[in-house]
């Protein structure tokens, strides 16, 4: 997620008249590119969750004076336990998954080296049934958010897709939000992003928007992967 990706969804969403009074983020990465920055420099009620120590070192030294922030520092998973994660540069990874952006698009093949263990928890272990915004960036892992999730967002903005990549549970995360009253607002180069209906009335020129943007995405994803 770029500073660009993280200031859109707060401005479009401001447009909308959209205000979620508690917000949270699943794999933030570092301060500077969470996707709920605004909302937190707005004194709105944020939940965060991150395994890696760098990182957390990090959203400690800019967050920690927050008292509207609370960090959890575990991965977010389909079990409770300790779960193996690989590292590469900005992409940190359930090591067993067999698709993650950093294997798709730069061909990166996991080596022990990279790996770290961490303390995993299904999401209900954080969600408290409140939450109105969510935003999770998992590397792969991110229907297991949704599948154990307690609350039901106003707005859900998920990792999907990015050049040749496409996310490894796309199916199950796209019937699932048909099934809970879910439709695509917008796409971005990584991410789509939700919204329920009785939380955000779409236009017929976004949704146009949005099909051109698929369209444009699946062909550029066809391409990268014929110059694999």
């Amino acid at each position: 997620m770029t500073l660009e990706h993280r200031n859109t969804l707060y401005r479009r969403l401001h447009a909308k008249g959209f205000a979620p009074a508690h917000v949270a983020e699943v794999g933030v990465y570092v301060p500077e590119t969470s996707n709920v920055y605004d909302y937190i420099q707005a004194g709105v009620r944020t939940t965060l969750a991150e395994p890696d120590p760098s990182s957390i070192a990090r959203l400690e030294r800019a967050f920690g004076d927050k008292p509207c922030v609370t960090l959890h520092k575990v991965a977010v998973y389909d079990f409770n336990g300790p779960l193996k994660l690989a590292q590469r540069e900005a992409s940190t990874f359930v090591s067993e998954l067999p698709a993650s952006p950093a294997i798709v698009n730069d061909g990166y093949r996991v080596s022990e080296d990279d790996c770290f263990e961490v303390q995993a928890v299904t999401f209900d272990r954080i969600d408290d049934g409140s939450i109105e915004l969510l935003s999770v960036d998992t590397e792969g892992s991110e229907w297991f958010v949704l599948k154990h999730m307690t609350s039901r967002p106003g707005v859900i903005a998920i990792e999907t897709h990015g050049a040749a990549y496409l996310n490894p549970h796309l199916a199950e995360i796209e019937a699932w939000m048909a099934a809970n009253g879910y439709r695509g607002f917008y796409k971005d180069k990584s991410d789509t992003v939700y919204v329920h209906k009785d939380a955000v009335r779409l236009t017929f020129a976004e949704r146009v928007a949005l099909r051109l943007k698929s369209a444009a995405l699946a062909l550029r994803r066809a391409r990268k992967r014929l110059l694999r």
